[in-house]
């Protein structure tokens, strides 16, 4: 197989499970709360990237990190997935699957506004349209079908969505200014964030063993939302030979997300959700064109 065909294939695989997990963070909220569902999938993720660590033989290198590294990864680590997660779970319990997974896309959008400040790079006008644009699909996803939806939909929930995104965003800039091994951070992160979500809830929980109804839904977001499907998603980028066209790819996902919420959190799809995505797709399209 050709090295162009690999990087589609495991970038398909990637946007396939991708798709899956909006309908699994739903059915692991229905027994566990949103700290206990990403710091047990947290568990999971973080054994994930020692198994990989393992198998590439980079054990030795993985304990050779050096202070400023750590000093990193305790940052990053607070931000995702103690912050991002814990926020994003809590959107999810109170709003339908088919509004809290689309407003989270709108992620790249916030990029461009953070990176403004923090990479010293210009805001442009065409920043601007793709920000409108993209409001434009927020304004239809959370109408819900119609104007009278939009009283519907949990305000808190909505604001909670939009603004994982900036910590997402915020993340992802200082992950790519950070130039050690993707493995290693990945790692190093995850045990942080770990720590972070343990002591929390230690501190602000009865620290109890969690819900076992929800330990199936737990462990496939730690293996597919934050665990292989990255290393998948990282292999793709490698292999590629176009990382801009296959990048595209990951548009599909929310798409493809709304047939699993559908068929298996029985949600009726409003019609108004696919033109809300349409529109922040374009949004994000729009701003990254060249």
């Amino acid at each position: 197989m050709k090295q162009s065909s690999k990087a589609q294939l495991y970038a398909l695989c990637s946007v396939v499970l991708w798709s899956t997990v909006a309908t699994a963070f739903k059915l692991g909220l229905q027994t566990l709360s949103p700290l206990y569902l990403i710091l047990t999938a947290s568990v999971f993720s973080l054994l994930t990237f020692f198994v990989v660590i393992l198998i590439q033989g980079k054990l030795k290198e993985l304990f050779t990190v050096s202070i400023s590294g750590l000093g990193k990864s305790a940052l990053l680590g607070a931000l995702n997935p103690f912050g991002y997660y814990l926020i994003l779970f809590q959107a999810y319990s109170l709003l339908p699957a088919q509004v809290a997974q689309p407003l989270n896309m709108i992620w790249p959008v916030t990029l461009a506004l953070l990176s403004a400040p923090l990479l010293k790079q210009k805001i442009t006008v065409r920043n601007i349209i793709a920000i409108l644009i993209s409001f434009v699909g927020v304004v239809f996803i959370s109408s819900q079908g119609s104007l009278a939806g939009m009283a519907n939909t949990n305000l808190t929930g909505a604001l909670l969505a939009i603004g994982s995104s900036i910590i997402w965003a915020l993340f992802w800039i200082l992950s790519v200014l950070d130039k050690r091994d993707e493995i290693f951070k990945l790692f190093w992160n995850f045990a942080f964030g770990l720590l972070y979500l343990i002591l929390t809830a230690f501190l602000f929980t009865d620290f109890s063993w969690p819900n076992m109804k929800g330990l199936p839904a737990a462990i496939y977001v730690g293996l597919f939302e934050l665990g292989i499907t990255y290393i998948l998603w990282m292999k793709a980028m490698q292999l590629s030979e176009n990382n801009a066209k296959t990048g595209n790819l990951i548009f599909l996902s929310p798409f493809l997300s709304l047939v699993f919420i559908h068929f298996f959190l029985d949600e009726t799809i409003f019609y108004t959700t696919f033109i809300g995505l349409a529109f922040i797709i374009s949004g994000i399209w729009y701003q990254q064109k060249k």
